[in-house]
C-alpha cells in the first residue's frame, strides 16, 4: 500500500521525501530549512512535503518546541530502502548530484587520503567509449613493457580499493585486461572502427565467471569470535560470490591469507583465511593474492 502511495507521487517531491527520511534516518533531525537550501524551495513547499510525510509515516517523526525542529520517533522505520555505499557516500562527501552547490559531509568523517584521481579528460573519452560500445586508441605507461600504443575496446570501470583501472579488449595481446586509469594518456576514440564479437563484453569470460569465496578467521587468531562478529559471519564462515576478474583485487584488498596451511601470519595482519583455495583454478588475476607463490605450488594453479 505505501509502496503505490509513493510510486503515484512525482519524482521531484519523492526525492524530497527521501532527502527527508535519510534525514531522519542518519542525523535524526529535519527542518523546513534543510529542505529550503537543499532544493530551492519555498518554506510552504518544505511545510507540504513534511506533512506529507507525516501522513506517510506518522510513527517516524515528531516535532520538539524546544529545538523548533522535527525528530525521529522512537520506533522509527525508514520509507526507503538505503543502500549501505550510496549512505555513507553521502554521510562523507554530501549529495553526489549537487553539482550547483557546495557538498559538505553530514558528520564528521575522514577517509583514506586518494594518491590520485583519474583525470577528467581521460575518464570522460573512456567513458564515452563504453557508453557508445567504441575502441579507443590509448598511449599506455605498463610496468612491463614501458610505453606502447595500444587499442582496446573498453567496457566496465573497476575500482580496485586503491586505484581505477578500466577492463577491455585488448587488440594488440588479444586478450581481456584491466588498464590503470592513470597510466593512460592521449586516449582517441575511433569512430566508425568496427568492434567484433570477439572484442564485446560478452566475450569476456573472466568477467562473467562467478568465483564463491569462503572467508573465515585466520586460525592463528588468538579471539576468532572478533572477527565474526566483524563481518558478521554465519557459523563462522562469510560466502562472498565475486567475479573471476576482480577476485584476485578483493582478495588482496582485504588481505586474506590465499595459502593453503594459512602459512601467512607474519606482524598479523592477517585477519583473513580463504578456506577453499581451490576456488581460484582458473582465476587469472590469483597472482594477486596474498600467497600466491604458495598457492601455484600446492594447488595446481598454471
Amino acid at each position: 500500500m505505501l509502496q503505490s502511495q509513493l510510486s503515484s507521487i512525482n519524482q521531484a517531491q519523492r526525492e524530497r521525501l527521501f532527502h527527508i527520511d535519510f534525514r531522519l534516518y542518519f542525523l535524526g533531525t529535519i527542518n523546513r530549512y534543510d529542505l529550503e537550501s537543499r532544493f530551492g524551495i519555498k518554506q510552504a513547499a518544505a511545510t507540504r512535503d513534511i506533512s506529507l510525510y507525516k501522513e506517510l509515516a506518522p510513527k517516524n517523526l515528531e516535532y520538539d518546541t524546544k529545538a523548533k525542529t522535527y525528530i525521529q520517533r522512537e520506533g522509527f522505520e525508514p520509507l526507503f530502502n538505503f543502500n549501505n555505499n550510496q549512505g555513507l557516500s553521502a554521510l562523507l562527501y554530501g549529495y553526489g548530484d549537487d553539482f550547483v552547490m557546495s557538498n559538505s559531509a553530514f558528520v564528521p568523517t575522514e577517509a583514506p587520503t586518494q594518491l590520485n584521481l583519474p583525470l577528467s579528460d581521460i575518464l570522460a573519452c573512456i567513458t564515452r567509449g563504453i557508453h557508445n560500445k567504441q575502441a579507443i586508441r590509448i598511449n599506455y605507461l605498463s610496468l612491463s613493457s614501458g610505453l606502447s600504443q595500444r587499442e582496446i575496446v573498453p567496457h566496465t570501470l573497476v575500482d580496485n580499493g586503491l586505484r581505477w583501472h578500466v577492463r577491455g579488449f585488448d587488440r594488440q595481446r588479444q586478450k581481456f585486461s584491466d588498464f590503470v586509469i592513470n597510466r593512460i594518456d592521449k586516449p582517441c576514440l575511433l569512430t566508425g572502427n568496427l568492434v567484433t564479437d570477439t572484442e564485446s563484453k560478452a566475450a569476456d569470460l573472466q568477467w562473467h565467471s562467478m568465483v564463491e569465496l569462503q572467508l573465515v578467521p585466520h586460525p592463528s587468531l588468538k579471539h576468532p569470535e572478533t572477527i565474526e562478529y566483524e563481518y558478521g559471519m554465519a557459523n563462522g564462515l562469510l560466502s562472498v560470490q565475486v567475479r573471476a576478474a576482480v577476485a584476485g583485487y578483493v582478495l588482496r584488498r582485504w588481505n586474506v591469507d590465499c595459502t593453503e596451511n594459512h602459512d601467512l601470519t607474519a606482524g598479523g595482519e592477517y585477519h583473513l583465511w580463504l578456506k577453499n583455495a581451490q576456488a581460484l583454478n582458473g582465476v587469472e588475476n590469483f597472482i594477486l593474492t596474498p600467497g600466491f607463490l604458495a598457492l601455484k605450488g600446492n594447488s595446481g594453479i598454471e
